[in-house]
């Protein structure tokens, strides 16, 4: 990755002196002695799960002004206040799968289906490297007729064109095949594991089933490759408590990036029938803990804000997740003529790379390209 653009992190701002001011409160009324310094950042780091629903409940303005600002003045301290920009193509929008909230499940005839060929892929690769993105993320339905080898082909062709770091979210592999994209030179796997309750899986994932996703997750993990995985706020029926132990889940799996986001229905999904999109406020509070709770992971900053319209480029939510601590934006590289078909999400709105340089500007972040 390269820098562009720096701007200084500033000096100490305050909010760790209140953050440490309220949890002292906290324990002396709990019986237990403060914590000081170090401690105390400690103590966020092993927060149980009681303790991070606790910070789910608690009233918005005292988050806001306590952990929130915490988060992003750890992400300061930690990683330099780092905004990382990276290229994003969703390459086959064909999937096998009947996820019930997931906009191009095999079931929904209403979106126009499409696979690019590996050409196509590096040439819009090619164009975003000239542009200065060195990261590429590759995301699909799990389409097996793209082929397996040529995925491999095409991430082996990815990286000796150039691209500095290669993520993947193509579906379940079994353990040799995750190998075999490490070694054509795949640097993270992204497979999330969306909620952390087995019933609740099972029901929302009909193609698959918990524990064979976990076995997936635990493959990569075994083979060394940096794991990305995460969640989906706020769907129907979901409770904090279960909010609660999605984060706790991602803290156990050790992730390198939480590409985590609120429920947004999608179009002729079975999900969209029982309930709407998900409260943007719980996906700042998961953002903030995540922060605190594993300093140096990355997180996705692509977020809507309270207009789900603008979709998830809107300048509210990325900023607001960006002061919550997120720290990742994706420039689309889907031609438009396609952008509107990877439909996991209605209005899944991205934008290019001018957006994140003027949402780094504006939050006066250190632009990593």
């Amino acid at each position: 990755m390269k820098e562009t653009g720096r701007v200084p992190a500033g000096t100490p701002s305050g909010f760790f002196t209140a953050v440490l001011a309220r949890r002292k409160t906290t324990e002396r009324r709990a019986g237990r002695a403060p914590r000081k310094g170090a401690d105390v950042k400690k103590a966020y780091r092993a927060l149980s799960r009681t303790e991070i629903l606790e910070y789910l409940e608690e009233p918005w303005e005292s988050f806001h002004t306590g952990l929130l600002q915490e988060a992003k003045e750890t992400h300061r301290r930690e990683n330099g206040d780092r905004l990382i920009a990276s290229a994003m193509l969703g390459f086959d929008n064909i999937c096998r799968n009947q996820c019930l909230y997931c906009g191009m499940r095999a079931g929904n005839v209403a979106i126009p289906r499409y696979r690019m060929e590996p050409e196509e892929i590096l040439s819009l690769f090619s164009a975003a490297a000239k542009t200065g993105l060195t990261r590429a993320f590759l995301i699909s339905g799990e389409d097996p007729k793209f082929g397996f080898d040529r995925l491999c082909r095409l991430v082996s062709d990815l990286k000796r064109n150039g691209a500095a770091h290669v993520s993947l979210a193509c579906g379940e592999f079994e353990k040799a095949q995750f190998a075999e994209l490490r070694a054509a030179g795949a640097d993270e796997y992204v497979l999330k594991f969306e909620m952390a309750q087995e019933e609740v899986f099972n029901r929302l994932n009909p193609s698959t089933d918990f524990r064979r996703r976990m076995r997936a997750i635990e493959s990569i993990r075994e083979l060394g490759i940096p794991l990305a995985s995460g969640d989906i706020v706020g769907y129907p029926g979901q409770t904090l408590s279960m909010l609660a132990e999605d984060i706790d889940r991602m803290r156990e799996l050790e992730i390198s990036w939480a590409p985590v986001i609120p429920y947004m229905p999608a179009a002729n999904t079975p999900l969209a029938a029982e309930g709407g999109p998900g409260n943007v406020e719980w996906i700042w509070r998961t953002i903030a803990l995540l922060r605190v709770m594993m300093p140096g992971v990355r997180i996705t900053a692509g977020q809507p804000g309270r207009d789900l319209r603008e979709g998830l480029a809107g300048r509210e939510g990325n900023l607001a997740a960006l002061a919550a601590g997120a720290d990742l934006l994706f420039a689309d590289l889907l031609p438009a003529s396609r952008a509107a078909d990877f439909r996991v999400v209605d209005n899944r709105i991205l934008a290019g790379l001018d957006h994140i340089r003027e949402i780094a500007r504006e939050s006066g972040m250190r632009l990593v390209l």
